[in-house]
């Protein structure tokens, strides 16, 4: 789905770099605070009203001056797990798990909030 709709918005795929497979030139892409101005990755959770969106920020890896990638690694025809989210799509995001309730909440990207993890006050009182 992600590589349909980056061929809609002229993205031309490149030479894949492992481990990745999905990889772009970065000559039509643009930049936006949020990352990489490309197609944004939605993880659907227990319904259509909790969804984990992933912008460029925290799905695409540059690998050199001219490509960028797909982040996402396939995990094989005998994966261990269905998802695995990595170190690189959780920066900038906060998460909370909550043990007791078994739950976890999350922020998506901080960026879109003009701030970043790097920068935020975890002691203040809201």
């Amino acid at each position: 789905m992600f590589v349909r709709q980056a061929a809609a918005r002229n993205m031309t795929r490149v030479t894949s770099v492992k481990p990745f497979s999905a990889c772009f030139s970065t000559q039509n892409v643009g930049v936006t605070r949020l990352g990489y101005a490309v197609p944004e990755i939605q993880l659907v959770l227990h319904s259509n009203d909790v969804v984990w969106r992933i912008f460029g920020g925290n799905s695409m890896v540059s690998v050199s001056d001219d490509v960028i990638c797909l982040g996402f690694v396939d995990g094989g025809v005998n994966a261990r797990t269905s998802v695995v989210i990595g170190g690189f799509q959780l920066e900038d995001n906060l998460i909370e798990f909550d043990l007791a309730s078994n739950r976890f909440g999350f922020s998506s990207t901080l960026l879109g909030r003009r701030t970043n993890c790097a920068n935020f006050n975890f002691t203040s009182i809201a």
